[in-house]
């Protein structure tokens, strides 16, 4: 071969990895441009001006913009056991406007930081709700970061800048292809625009008999975590950062705590092994809410809602109708009325 002919070949090599380069970085730009335009989380402070919804799978991503959002002066906090309270129901009842922030599998961890992000927008919230349950009640250690799914932590620092050195990767391509559709009006939301959204099946689907299988699978819920000496020297780490957060809210904004209703099945009442660091759980979290606006409600007890096993899909969620008729409970037990359902275990003044 000689050596004009190699030449013209590399010469012509050089020619298509220049192409090659140029094409890429132009699509890459595209690519980019498109997702700062539709901005899939709603986190960008440059962001045009539009009517996006909470479009991610996983709420981690799509929440903390419903945090930050004026639209909302109060905020639900907690796992799957919360999502199904509707703030439509809630807002007449509680005289609120409502955003559902809870997380599916969220660790306490998780629900604190999500809340900072709310209490920095919201610093004086008319309601600050949480669902109680497992995840704020495990003993022992210290108060660290805690996942069970990836965590963008650049969503929840104050710099939102830094969210468009973080944009450029495949999941926020997908979800930018989700914003863009429902922009358009060809894709309907997954969440509702307060973060509200049905994980369960329609009541159409209920199959007694899977449920009555799901619930023979189950066993109690026991409290993780190390537990020396009397229950009033055990560390509760999680409820102490709770504490933290609490602190630092004006006498004017409520405190709703409640714990959960699980399934009679998975309860752990006395005199069962274990029970005594629940009580010093649903303890230290009538403590808390020793304020005005204050409430702790325990729905986690024998009940007519916890001892029909029709009410649940399994052992941790419960319907629709149950749903609603936690709504109604809260109302019920702010203004101190008593019920089967629940049992009050702190009520502070105003």
């Amino acid at each position: 071969m000689s050596s004009s002919t190699s030449s013209s070949e590399r010469a012509a090599w050089r020619r298509f990895f220049r192409a090659f380069v140029g094409a890429a970085v132009i699509a890459g730009a595209l690519v980019y441009g498109f997702l700062v335009l539709v901005d899939p989380f709603d986190t960008l402070p440059l962001s045009p001006p539009a009517t996006r919804w909470p479009v991610a799978t996983d709420a981690r991503f799509s929440f903390p913009a419903l945090a930050r959002s004026a639209r909302f002066d109060s905020a639900i906090f907690g796992t799957s056991t919360s999502r199904l309270l509707r703030p439509h129901a809630l807002d007449p009842i509680l005289h609120a406007r409502f955003a559902n922030l809870a997380m599916n599998d969220s660790t306490a961890w998780e629900q604190a930081q999500l809340m900072r992000v709310f209490l920095r927008a919201h610093p004086a919230p008319n309601v600050l709700m949480v669902g109680i349950d497992v995840r704020w009640c495990g003993t022992g250690g210290e108060w660290h970061r805690q996942v069970a799914r990836p965590f963008p932590d650049w969503m929840y620092g104050r710099n939102r800048w830094a969210g468009y050195a973080h944009l450029f990767n495949l999941y926020a391509i997908q979800e930018a292809g989700q914003q863009f559709g429902i922009l358009l009006g060809i894709k309907k939301p997954v969440y509702g625009r307060n973060g509200y959204t049905s994980f369960v099946p329609p009541d159409s689907e209920y199959d007694p008999a899977r449920v009555a299988m799901h619930l023979r699978a189950a066993g109690p819920e026991y409290l993780p975590g190390t537990r020396t000496g009397p229950p009033a020297s055990w560390r509760y780490p999680a409820l102490e950062a709770l504490a933290r957060r609490l602190a630092h809210l004006p006498a004017t904004s409520r405190v709703v705590l409640f714990f959960v209703p699980y399934n009679h099945v998975i309860q752990v009442n006395p005199p069962m092994p274990g029970a005594d660091a629940w009580t010093e759980c649903k303890r230290r979290v009538a403590a808390l809410a020793r304020r005005p606006g204050g409430l702790a409600v325990d729905f986690m007890i024998p009940s007519p809602i916890t001892e029909n096993d029709n009410h649940y899909w399994d052992a941790l969620h419960y319907r629709i109708g149950v749903a609603a008729r936690i709504a109604v409970d809260l109302g019920r037990a702010e203004k101190g009325e008593t019920s089967p359902d629940y049992r009050i275990l702190q009520r502070g003044p105003g």
